[in-house]
């Protein structure tokens, strides 16, 4: 191993794994570099002393930052010592492209190796052929698990959910709950929580760790247990599962069926995972641009966007079509045409700041029935007292830049009409569409700018071609 190597994997001496990151947290460029040789040499030594023993987040910051070529090389390399944890920390296209490449063989047993949560995350990605091959080589009773969460709809907590757990009947002892903790081999990893349950699976309660600690060990589960604090249905969505937990601030929570019956535990580390992807997946889809990774490769990318520029075109075309109702009072008053991209500009920001705190209060359940009055009213007022200032501001300009106090009035009052109208359609427009089952995080923003655009020019060009008589 070379000196720089060496110096690498010293760097982090209490927990023996190398300092990655440069100060801007981004994956440091010499290590990527010997990296780089590492798997141009096949030197092994170096990527299992060096690589292997990474947490799976720095991993799969790794695996992001080096070459498409160089990802699949040093998997074959690293062989039982890749993580395959590491893949649920990448982009799912990065993740397809390794995943394919590997023997089923490899992925089933680094998945015997995996909680069910993160095992369940990569197989849901399998085709379906490769999965079934996947399953049919782990224990039956692993399968069974696993097999289990794959039938809940995706996006739900019954996908996310872990299915090792705790579970004691009511009238077992403390002592003996503690005494089958140490020696039963079949648990969790960690755990926070120990649930009760009667004979048919069906949820009774839980006690935390700490209380069992601190009761004596004659004391039977029953007379220690709690209410299960919220118990979540497995067909529930993640976003309201990861609601529950922001509410009530869970730990975890137990994730049971139609039945009542148990059948998982939901923790905050996937919570947390969830509530990133659906902020990621919510400010994408308010850009209009889907599902798109940055590892996805130009066609995809042009696959995602085309179809809202696609729409924006059309709707660009319906604005275009005001203007042209006004094209003779432009012809005669060349000012307007000047002006008239500042009145459309400023409502579609306007416009774009109620929808974004619309379509987020809307996915975290912070808008509903009884206050959206209140807050309609809120953003109209919001709106027009942000148009008076403006049309001040803006009326001043243009009567100084053209010396024309009339004209400074008739984009003032535009400006009003427009800032108001951008207001209800940012909020409005989420509403209805959210009402009518639409995303409205997708489907918002372009509509908003439609209206924002039509009404800012018509109400421009309108009160112009009337007060000057054009």
């Amino acid at each position: 191993m070379t000196n720089d190597a060496e110096e690498l994997v010293r760097a982090r001496p209490d927990d023996d794994r190398a300092d990655i990151y440069d100060e801007s947290g981004n994956v440091r460029g010499d290590f990527l570099s010997l990296v780089g040789a590492a798997i141009a040499d096949r030197d092994t030594i170096f990527l299992r002393q060096s690589v292997a023993r990474l947490h799976e987040s720095e991993l799969g910051d790794l695996l992001e930052s080096i070459q498409p070529d160089q990802r699949l090389a040093l998997v074959r390399l690293l062989g039982d010592e890749f993580d395959l944890t590491a893949l649920t920390e990448v982009d799912e296209a990065i993740r397809r492209e390794i995943v394919d490449q590997m023997p089923n063989e490899q992925i089933a047993a680094a998945i015997g190796e995996l909680d069910s949560d993160d095992a369940v995350y990569i197989l849901e990605d399998l085709d379906k052929e490769d999965r079934e091959d996947i399953l049919a080589q782990l224990p039956f009773t692993e399968r069974v698990r696993l097999r289990r969460a794959l039938d809940y709809p995706e996006s739900s907590a019954g996908r996310r959910m872990q299915t090792e757990f705790v579970a004691v009947p009511p009238f077992w002892t403390v002592g003996q709950t503690i005494d089958y903790m140490r020696d039963e081999e079949d648990l969790p990893y960690s755990f926070s929580q120990i649930f009760v349950i009667d004979p048919t699976f069906k949820l009774l309660g839980a006690v935390d760790l700490d209380k069992i600690l601190r009761t004596k060990r004659q004391m039977k589960i029953e007379t220690i247990m709690r209410d299960t604090n919220h118990p979540i249905p497995a067909e529930m969505d993640q976003e309201e599962a990861a609601q529950l937990f922001e509410q009530y601030d869970l730990l975890s929570a137990a994730v049971v069926d139609e039945n009542e019956r148990l059948v998982g535990v939901l923790t905050i580390d996937d919570v947390v995972d969830v509530i990133h992807e659906e902020a990621d997946e919510d400010i994408k889809r308010l850009g209009g641009v889907g599902d798109e990774e940055l590892s996805d490769n130009i066609v995809s990318t042009v696959r995602s966007r085309f179809l809202w520029l696609l729409i924006n075109l059309g709707t660009a075309l319906l604005s275009a079509s005001v203007i042209g109702l006004f094209d003779g009072s432009i012809e005669k008053m060349i000012a307007l045409a000047v002006l008239m991209p500042i009145v459309a500009s400023m409502g579609g920001n306007a416009g774009t700041q109620t929808m974004t705190v619309t379509v987020r209060a809307l996915a975290t359940g912070d808008i509903d029935i009884y206050n959206a009055g209140r807050i309609i009213r809120r953003e109209a007022g919001v709106g027009i007292a942000n148009g008076a200032i403006f049309s001040v501001l803006l009326g001043i300009i243009a009567a100084t830049w053209f010396h024309d106090y009339q004209l400074g009035f008739v984009i003032g009052a535009a400006m009003i009409i427009n800032l108001f109208a951008a207001a209800l359609a940012g909020i409005l427009l989420p509403l209805l569409l959210d009402k009518v089952g639409a995303d409205p995080a997708i489907a918002s923003s372009v509509f908003v700018t439609t209206v924002t655009d039509c009404t800012g020019f018509f109400a421009f060009l309108g009160i112009a071609t009337w007060w000057f008589g054009i």
